[in-house]
């Protein structure tokens, strides 16, 4: 009552500016009450967030081949990278981007691994190694994936609850897919195949079988997204816990394959530093009895992965075979592009010359079920029908332009442009195009190369 009537005169009423300034405080100090709740609401919002956990970090495998990283490898990083960063402030925790890698002699690569995004390096580097055999490397990346000890001086914090990772990539490869089905055979967990997209973030789910039916909470969920089968649409694929008190369990590492191509590895940076740990993997006497004694490497071997565009042809050059695939190759070398066919090409339907046949028509450059699955950034298909077992294998890609002078063809609704028009008499005007804006280009670096003189 003391603090009241001090706004009191002598014979004890109020003025109005007294009443007015006594509510204003009265106002400013409930407005107070208000903002110390929500801080205690912040409070218990961090601390939940921070609540124990077993599952800790993002773990990038890594593939080298004769001591060098796989550019998929950077590409991963980079989008770990990202990832790591937003749910980190998000959830105000400091997991981190760990990346593995085997092999032998390989020391050397951890710095650039560092350079390009991760926070730590952990690396198993034995001469038992040097090639890689699935059933070897599986063991040895589980090992590592479960070791309380290699995260020891990366996140200490962590480390007494840990008991796996909280996710982990692996390439979508002829190598990485296997890898990756392996691994998490072995931790019991989900895998999501060819991923190009990516999203952590806290969702409400029912399902009869993981939540008995219950509208339920999944925190800090990889949402992993593919198109689906019908090019159109996405699908999102998820790897949750068993939440239902009948069957509960935990599924961890959340993990998924990603697609090489996809996305930008991040640019070097030579100030980042990190942590670098080596491991020393057990190994079963047994799985030693099969040893690689020597590996050539074919140099014939069509890899699409490393192009993000691909151009193929199908029947449609039957008007001028040798003329219409010497225009395809220019076109190639213009977009920095590799070449695939169509399966019924492979059979040779053509009088070509031995020069090439040799180079395009072999079975390694079909695209379809029964050859090559491609995801390109831009795929061009010239005089190809659309047969649903070629659409499987490039429907993926990021962008489809189709020369067909069948405007009914089925691929017209599989491509996002479709120029109708046989490969002769559209071919040369895009090869003309083409070569005009580079030519435009090359002018204008060499101008701005040019320096006055006097």
């Amino acid at each position: 009552m003391k603090q009241l009537h001090e706004y009191r005169k002598s014979d004890g009423r109020m003025t109005m500016n007294e009443m007015n300034e006594n509510m204003k405080k009265s106002i400013d100090l409930n407005a107070a009450l208000t903002k110390e709740k929500e801080k205690e609401v912040d409070v218990d919002n961090i601390n939940k967030r921070n609540e124990s956990s077993n599952y800790r970090n993002l773990y990038v495998i890594i593939e080298q081949v004769d001591g060098k990283i796989t550019p998929v490898g950077l590409e991963m990083l980079s989008e770990a990278r990202r990832l790591i960063n937003d749910f980190n402030k998000k959830y105000s925790l400091n997991e981190k981007v760990i990346a593995v890698i085997l092999g032998n002699d390989i020391k050397h690569l951890c710095k650039d691994l560092i350079y390009h995004g991760s926070d730590a390096v952990i690396y198993a580097d034995d001469p038992k190694l040097n090639y890689h055999i699935n059933k070897i490397y599986t063991k040895v990346i589980v090992q590592i994936a479960t070791d309380t000890n290699c995260i020891k001086k990366i996140s200490p914090e962590y480390s007494k609850e840990f008991k796996r990772p909280r996710y982990m990539f692996f390439a979508a490869d002829s190598t990485g897919r296997h890898l990756s089905s392996t691994v998490l055979a072995e931790l019991e967990s989900g895998l999501a195949s060819d991923i190009n997209k990516l999203v952590i973030e806290d969702i409400d789910f029912r399902h009869e079988h993981k939540t008995k039916g219950q509208m339920l909470t999944f925190e800090k969920t990889l949402m992993m997204y593919r198109p689906d089968f019908s090019g159109f649409l996405w699908t999102t694929i998820l790897c949750l816990d068993n939440k239902n008190p009948d069957i509960k369990r935990d599924y961890h590492p959340q993990a998924c394959s990603i697609i090489p191509g996809v996305f930008e590895p991040l640019e070097k940076d030579i100030s980042r530093i990190g942590i670098i740990e080596e491991y020393t993997p057990d190994f079963d006497p047994k799985d030693l009895d099969i040893k690689i004694i020597s590996r050539n490497i074919l140099k014939d071997t069509i890899d699409f992965n490393n192009y993000k565009t691909i151009i193929s042809f199908g029947r449609g050059i039957k008007e001028s075979p040798e003329e219409n695939i010497k225009l395809i190759e220019k076109l190639a070398k213009l977009l920095n592009a590799e070449i695939g066919i169509s399966l019924p090409i492979s059979k040779k339907l053509f009088k070509l010359s031995d020069k090439m046949n040799s180079l395009y028509i072999t079975p390694e450059r079909v695209i379809g079920t029964s050859g090559q699955k491609v995801e390109p950034t831009i795929y061009i298909a010239l005089g190809i029908s659309g047969a649903s077992q070629h659409l499987a294998g490039m429907k993926n890609s990021g962008f489809i332009i189709a020369v067909n002078p069948d405007e009914n063809a089925p691929i017209r609704n599989e491509c996002d442009v479709f120029i109708k028009g046989r490969i002769e008499d559209v071919l040369p005007i895009m090869i003309e195009e083409l070569e005009r804006e580079k030519m435009i280009q090359t002018k204008e670096e060499e101008g701005s190369n040019v320096v006055g003189t006097v």
